[in-house]
């Protein structure tokens, strides 16, 4: 379980963020919206570890962020899966190899042969497991980087304007894999977007943000309510 506790944000003598609180149980799928500079990627930057919060808490199961050693950052942020709106795939390397470099870098060989594989028939891209990031579309890159941060087996996936490079086509693929990660496997996925495609596809609990703030945290939100005054 997540646990924001009237979480705050300071950046110099600005207030990112200001008294947040909201608890996502395990198997939730979260949509975070607000327009730019409503503080949602601050939230995520809070959320593994990048930044710490300058008031309130944030739990997630049994880690405290503001307490965690520089050790257990790392043991932490392998709790959590994330995902780009760029993609960040090795250029050197196949979509096998991008996905498995993350095991490299941990020591983890031994776990290549066996979870690679499994990850890339879960997200389609059983096929192109040889093949390069300038050979494949935007969608394949991004089912890539989705299955590259599935690699430890995290608790969240985060993902931060994951289709924003995506045509409507290619969103409405990362929508139908967000929902069968979300239900076959039971993964908590958290997101920010602009992407009414994604939203529409995935119909997830919205937390509306503006100004650092919770406007409203509805969970059967239509898109007009969840997009109205940002598109």
């Amino acid at each position: 379980m997540l646990e924001f506790e009237n979480v705050g944000l300071r950046i110099g003598k600005t207030e990112v963020l200001k008294n947040l609180s909201f608890t996502v149980l395990p198997g939730e799928m979260v949509a975070f919206l607000g327009i730019s500079g409503a503080g949602k990627s601050s939230l995520f930057h809070l959320l593994v570890g990048e930044k710490r919060a300058t008031d309130g808490s944030i739990k997630l199961d049994d880690y405290l962020l503001d307490r965690l050693s520089a050790n257990s950052v790392q043991k932490y942020r392998r709790q959590i899966g994330v995902v780009f709106q760029d993609f960040r795939l090795l250029p050197q390397k196949s979509v096998f190899d991008n996905v498995a470099f993350a095991l490299e870098v941990c020591g983890e060989d031994e776990k290549i042969s066996s979870r690679v594989p499994k990850l890339l028939e879960i997200v389609g891209l059983q096929h192109r497991s040889n093949a390069f990031p300038h050979e494949l579309s935007g969608g394949e890159k991004q089912r890539t980087a989705i299955a590259r941060a599935l690699v430890h087996d995290p608790k969240i996936l985060i993902a931060d304007e994951a289709t924003g490079n995506l045509d409507p086509k290619n969103s409405r693929e990362i929508a139908h894999l967000f929902k069968k990660l979300n239900q076959e496997q039971g993964l908590t996925i958290l997101f920010s977007t602009h992407d009414l495609v994604l939203v529409s596809g995935t119909n997830p609990r919205v937390i509306r943000l503006a100004h650092g703030e919770i406007l409203f945290d509805k969970a059967r939100c239509s898109v007009e309510t969840a997009f109205d005054g940002i598109l």
